[in-house]
């Protein structure tokens, strides 16, 4: 259900909800299936009886109407895939933070120059022990073998890492990073680019393997922003053991500069 927290200015919503507000601030027809979530956001009395929306929801109705900047975080784990975000408008900056199992997010607003700190707790970005002498190990295999990896690791568990690295014909230290997968996840930015970027839009991204004691690993080959259709089981696969420093330097960067965050209406 939604539920909305106007003291820390956080609200509960689903992709509904949200479709819901769009609709109604645009004045357009709801459709039949949005009706629930419409009824929902009334009992929640986020929106009243009259169908006009709560003063507290302007700021974040307002950021996802008009977006500058938006970030997506997939993480993959033991519960399936969950996904987080935030969203840049000309006033506002609002993160939205996913829950396994749950349809509803939590929004709520972040100062921009907290933006980065809000997307590495997303991930759980934490400081690791790797010496230096890990850092900056490759394993070099093809998504095939990945997904070989995994399937068996899925069906047979993690445990005897040499004979599922054996039986999938992989690299055995790929079972043996694999076997203590914490989750993946993967971040894009979108902003708009100009007309010399792609569709119009920037866009930046990142895909990290959470290993636990062995570290972090970024996905350097297929690299990200991989499009659909472009990896297939014969594309290679590299990954690279990194510090938790070196992935706080790369979210940074993924993000455009500072002066492109808030946008000034008038400009």
């Amino acid at each position: 259900m939604p539920a909305m927290d106007p003291a820390r200015r956080r609200l509960r919503l689903s992709d509904a909800h949200i479709s819901v507000l769009g609709l109604l601030v645009e004045e357009g027809e709801l459709p039949d299936e949005l009706s629930r979530a419409h009824a929902e956001l009334r009992a929640a009395e986020i929106i009243d009886e009259d169908g006009k929306i709560s003063a507290e929801l302007y700021p974040l109705v307002s950021t996802l109407m008009e977006p500058h900047v938006i970030a997506r975080v997939e993480t993959t784990g033991p519960q399936g895939v969950t996904n987080h975000g935030a969203v840049v408008g000309n006033d506002f900056v609002f993160t939205h933070e996913g829950w396994p199992g749950e349809e509803e997010s939590e929004y709520a607003p972040v100062q921009p120059e907290m933006l980065v700190f809000a997307l590495s707790r997303m991930v759980d970005l934490h400081q690791d022990n790797a010496d230096a002498d890990d850092v900056g190990e490759e394993i070099v295999s093809t998504m095939g073998v990945l997904d070989a990896v995994l399937d068996r690791m899925e069906s047979e568990g993690p445990d005897g890492a040499e004979a599922i690295a054996e039986a999938a014909h992989a690299p055995a230290r790929l079972a043996e990073v694999l076997a203590q997968l914490n989750c993946m996840w993967r971040m894009t930015v979108a902003w708009p680019g100009g007309a010399d970027a792609p569709d119009g839009l920037g866009v930046s991204a990142l895909a990290v393997w959470d290993c636990g004691l062995e570290g972090y690993w970024v996905r350097e080959s297929p690299a990200e922003p991989v499009r659909e259709g472009q990896v297939k089981a014969s594309s290679e696969l590299k990954v690279r053991r990194v510090t938790a420093k070196e992935l706080w330097e790369r979210i940074t960067d993924l993000l455009p500069d500072q002066d492109q965050l808030l946008v000034d209406p008038a400009s």
